[in-house]
């Protein structure tokens, strides 16, 4: 009894010492984000891999992408993507304990992933350096640099960054391209129902189309929209990081921001005619 205790004692440090050394080599050979805090990233690793899988499509993807001070990106849609992505965005350090609570509880009782609980820190971590594999490793990678850009980013320019280089629409990135492409506007000139539009879309990118919205999208865009008057996003950052790439002819020019109380919805986005008592589908 003895020498299989100690069987089980010597099987359990093994397995206690494997874990410690995956953990030190995965956190010691992720990236620095520190240079984030003066430095614009110029590609991602999403931007590699769609474009990766387009070779292999046999096809060339388009490449939208336009960099915007954070203090040019509408405040409407700064709220409405909180609200759309991360409501728990200035009460967290990059993770949201309670949020995975209920995604895994959720899961559980419908028995498949139907609901994530990635913070935007998570999802800026996954599309800046890693891919969108379920890989239990790939997730622990995630985690690990979403508590440094916490640590080394002001919540503005984790924002900031993230609004400027997430995916909406195949080979579109980033607020300022996503605007123009789909509303002919910049990105300081979006109103709150596109706003709620474009950040409706996030769940499902490559699918999912603002300027032509399905049933699924304008009733994310109605649930976003009576959610966003709560809402009040961060400050810019206290030192904004100018990039060549931005697209501004006058960098002195006042922001163009459309005033929150803009008429809601836009009558070129009707909502989908349905009975009245329907309720929209959670977020």
């Amino acid at each position: 009894m003895k020498l299989k205790k100690g069987w089980v004692l010597r099987g359990l440090a093994a397995a206690a010492a494997v874990v410690f050394a995956v953990v030190a080599y995965v956190y010691l050979t992720l990236p620095d984000v520190r240079i984030l805090a003066t430095e614009n990233p110029k590609t991602t690793a999403f931007m590699k891999l769609r474009e990766e899988q387009a070779a292999r499509e046999g096809r060339k993807l388009r490449h939208q992408h336009q960099w915007v001070r954070y203090s040019r990106i509408s405040k409407n849609l700064q709220r409405a993507v909180i609200v759309a992505e991360d409501s728990r965005f200035f009460d967290h350090e990059g993770v949201d304990i309670e949020e995975i609570r209920k995604s895994i509880e959720i899961n559980m009782a419908k028995g498949s992933a139907i609901r994530g609980g990635s913070t935007i820190t998570q999802q800026l971590a996954k599309n800046l350096y890693l891919s969108p594999s379920k890989d239990p490793l790939r997730k622990l990678k995630e985690l690990i640099i979403a508590r440094r850009l916490e640590a080394a980013l002001s919540k503005a320019r984790i924002f900031e960054i993230y609004l400027n280089v997430i995916e909406w629409g195949d080979g579109v990135w980033g607020a300022e391209s996503a605007a123009r492409l789909y509303f002919g506007v910049p990105a300081s000139g979006l109103s709150r129902s596109q706003a709620a539009l474009l950040a409706g879309a996030i769940i499902n990118p490559r699918v999912l189309n603002p300027a032509r919205p399905n049933r699924r999208l304008l009733a994310r865009q109605r649930i976003i929209l009576d959610r966003m008057g709560g809402v009040e996003p961060p400050a810019p950052p206290p030192l904004p990081v100018p990039s060549p790439e931005e697209g501004e002819s006058d960098p002195s020019a006042p922001d163009s921001t459309v005033p929150d109380e803009l008429p809601v919805p836009d009558e070129s986005f009707p909502p989908v005619p349905g009975p009245a008592d329907e309720a929209p589908p959670p977020l």
